[in-house]
Parts: C-alpha cells; structure tokens; sequence
C-alpha cells in the first residue's frame, strides 16, 4: 500500500523540520532535566563506543543507536520499574535508560569481568535482572516468543507488571512476528511490541523488505491494534507508549506500536552506507532528537543552554569514566570457559560439553578440575591470539583479586 514519508507524517503530526514541535507540553523542570540527560548519556555513549571499536578495545559486532534516542528514552520513561524489557542487539541505549551503569556497559563492550553480562555477552547481549532488563538478542525477532513467555509468566502470576519488546522493522517479516502476535492475542498478554522502524533492514530500505509499509497495521490481521509516534519526539514516544501500557496492562490487550525513527550511522561498525545517500542522512539530522529537545526547553525557559551544556560535559564525564573502568577490568578467567553455559542438573545424563585441548578429554562443566594443563594450554592459546595479552591479564586478575578482598574485609566504600 503507499504510504507518505516518515518525514511527511511527522510533520503533519506536529514536527517542523527544525524539532520544535509542540504537539506535547513539557513535563515539570526534573523531569525535562532527566529525561535530557539520559538522551545525552546515551549519545555520548555510542560516540565513544565506536571510537573504542576503531581502536580495537571492542571485538565482535557493534550496532550504534545514534538518533534512536527519543525512541529508547521516550518508551523506557513510561515503563514502571517492574516491567520488563526486551531489545535487539542494538541496545546499548536501553540498558543504559533502564539505569544499568555506564561502567558495567563499557565492560561488557570490552569483554571484561566487570560487565553485566560478566563479559561473556559482548554487545549484543547485554543483561541486567535487577532493572528486568531482560537482554539484547542477536537473532532478528528471537525476542519476540521470549516476550510472549516473559508476559505470560506476568499474567500466570496475576501481577501488574508488563512488557515492552523493541525489535526493528525488519524482524516484522519473520515467522516469530505473527506466532508471538497470534499468541499474546490468544492469551490477553500483558505486552507492547515496539518496532523501531529506523526505515532499514540492515542495507534494506523499508519499501523493498515490506509490502505493506505501515508497519503499525502489520498485526491487526492476529488480533493486535497498533499506533504510530514520532520516534523522534521524546515526549510523543512517551506518550504514546504510556498509552499502549496502559490498554495492555489494564485491558489486557496487546499492543503493536511502531516509532518511525531513523538511525545517523550505518547497520554496524562495519557497514559502508552504500545504499542511502549523504543528503537522506543530513534531512534527517536536522531533526536531530536531542538538539530538538534541548532548543525547545530553552526556548520556553526551563534549562538554560548553560545547563544543558553541563548536563552535557557530565555525560561525557561519565563516559570517560567508563572507558578507563573497562580498560581497568580483567578479562574473564580462561577456567571459566564453561560456566553458565547450562543449568546442570541430574535429569539429564551424558555430557553437556567437551573440552579435548588436554590429551584426556574432559567435560566442560568440570574445567576447573580439569588440571594445570588444559589451562596452560589455554593461555598459550590466548597468548599466540593476543588476545587480552597473557601477562597484563595475570596482572589485572591479581589486582581484582586484591580489591574484592578488601571489599570483603571492609576496607572499600
């Protein structure tokens, strides 16, 4: 079906090109101040973490949220702290909205101990239960079933608690779409399914992976109403998602809500931009979610731009910080190699895991009890990698090892 341009429906939604669009009044000073604030964290975040990658203190993939800020801070603002949250694996942004810390996100990033994920996870699988920031996920649209399951054990439990699940558009054309639809439908789940149509699937633009390019109709057909926001309209996001909160957790509907946004940087680190031009980026910048936001409350009195600078320079001071907590963090030990892989029990027989770098092979959940030799092996390995250089490894293990013992004898605050 045709439809307008992500930027002809913004306009007429309330949005000159310029970001100063009052389709919604401004929340108290604290809040404007908050939500400010966590835009810009997350900005300056992603900004380092790609100059990180360039210096090769991040491996593996890193997706960048740069632009998507309104969407991730407008949505988390509306979610009560006992909901829960699922991502993609773009979702530095979301952990860092949720309030995991900075720190613990930049260790993960780096592979180290320190991060949320106890550097196993990278950054595509960020994790953090105390805020029910239930992961970012790899596969496009495996969250999605998950969701469905997390809303199910809300609803099991008779709690009031709800999910958001945040995918992009491209995962609307998988198979786990419609099943998780059809489902949460069926059963009344307590979940808002967010697409954050950042008008790209990957190198895909949205017209020639969809057939139907309203992407907030795409589950009326199971049973699921759907709405469209301003993605890039913090205070639009947020109201729109309070909103569907609302019908889902009181009305036991589920709801598809789609944040029509836009991403400044490419899919990955690694993507050359081949398939958008520099002046579709540039019209989209000038709507730059955070520059909108910061001109408007100064504009109408309520942070000035001296405040909003120093909001600012304490974003960057707490990414400075970050980046040195990582580098300070030790990689995780080589006999960990197998822990947590499985939830081990009695149940099942045999082996979960084969370690066979020893001459007698042994099972991966015992690799602690294995010997020197697997481990001496192990190190020799990461050594002719390079990876995590054996020796400074040995040296930052030590001195974590010093510190958790002062921190168990007191001696740290």
């Amino acid at each position: 079906m045709a439809r307008k341009s992500a930027a002809a429906s913004a306009k007429e939604a309330g949005d000159s090109p310029d970001g100063a669009g009052k389709k919604h009044s401004l929340p108290d000073r604290d809040t404007c101040r908050a939500v400010l604030s966590k835009m810009m964290l997350i900005r300056r975040f992603e900004e380092r973490a790609g100059e990180m990658y360039a210096k090769a203190k991040i491996g593996g993939f890193l997706h960048l949220c740069i632009g998507e800020e309104a969407t991730v801070v407008g949505a988390t603002q509306a979610m009560r702290d006992g909901d829960y949250l699922l991502s993609t694996y773009r979702e530095h942004g979301q952990a860092l909205a949720r309030g995991t810390h900075p720190n613990a996100v930049m260790a993960e990033l780096f592979g180290r101990v320190d991060g949320c994920s106890k550097g196993r996870g990278g950054s595509m699988h960020l994790f953090d239960i105390e805020r029910r920031f239930m992961g970012g996920y790899g596969i496009v649209g495996g969250n999605l079933p998950l969701a469905t399951g997390v809303a199910l054990r809300c609803d099991y439990e008779g709690t009031e608690d709800a999910v958001v699940c945040m995918f992009g558009d491209g995962a609307t054309n998988q198979g786990t779409f419609g099943e998780s639809m059809n489902m949460a439908a069926l059963w009344k789940l307590p979940v808002v399914f967010m697409v954050i149509n950042n008008q790209f699937g990957m190198g895909t633009a949205l017209e020639r992976h969809s057939a139907v390019t309203d992407l907030s109709k795409k589950a009326e057909g199971y049973g699921v109403p759907g709405s469209q926001c301003d993605g890039m309209d913090v205070l639009d996001v947020h109201s729109a998602t309070t909103e569907a909160l609302r019908r889902a957790r009181e009305e036991r509907r589920p709801q598809l809500l789609e944040s029509v946004t836009y991403r400044f940087r490419g899919h990955s680190m690694a993507d050359p931009e081949e398939y958008r031009t520099k002046e579709d980026v540039e019209e989209w910048r000038r709507r730059d979610p955070i520059a909108s936001f910061r001109s408007r409350l100064a504009s109408e009195g309520v942070i000035s731009e001296d405040e909003a600078e120093e909001l600012d320079k304490e974003a960057i001071a707490a990414v400075d910080e970050s980046v040195q907590f990582a580098d300070n963090s030790p990689f995780p030990d080589l006999d960990s190699l197998y822990d947590d892989l499985y939830v081990l029990g009695d149940q099942i027989r045999g082996w979960y895991a084969v370690d066979e770098r020893s001459p007698d092979g042994h099972r991966g959940e015992r690799e602690r009890e294995s010997g020197q030799l697997a481990h001496d092996l192990a190190e020799a390995g990461a050594a002719y990698a390079g990876v995590g250089e054996a020796q400074e490894r040995k040296r930052r293990q030590r001195e974590h090892g010093t510190a958790e013992a002062r921190d168990e004898e007191g001696g740290a605050h």
